[in-house]
């Protein structure tokens, strides 16, 4: 059984804000969560999501260390 006076008081319905609007309740050790993203604002959840990567990453890397087929051409060229 649990101690008396060891455990933090449980808040069964706290209270999350985020913008300053109630988001959802939740159960926490503090009777409100004041948050600046959740899942209903959050790009990831919303579909609002933008790939900032375009190229591969293999295709950088080949390119960053000279082994990439267009640098190697590149290279032959302009050593005519």
């Amino acid at each position: 059984m649990a101690k008396p006076d060891i455990h933090p008081q449980w808040y069964p319905d706290a209270k999350v804000y985020c913008n300053g609007q109630v988001v959802m309740t939740v159960g926490s050790t503090k009777p409100e969560l004041h948050v600046d993203v959740w899942s209903g604002n959050h790009p990831f959840y919303t579909g609002t999501q933008k790939l900032i990567d375009t190229e591969g990453r293999v295709e950088r890397f080949l390119r960053k260390y000279g082994m990439s087929s267009s640098t190697s051409t590149d290279k032959a060229s302009s050593q005519k």
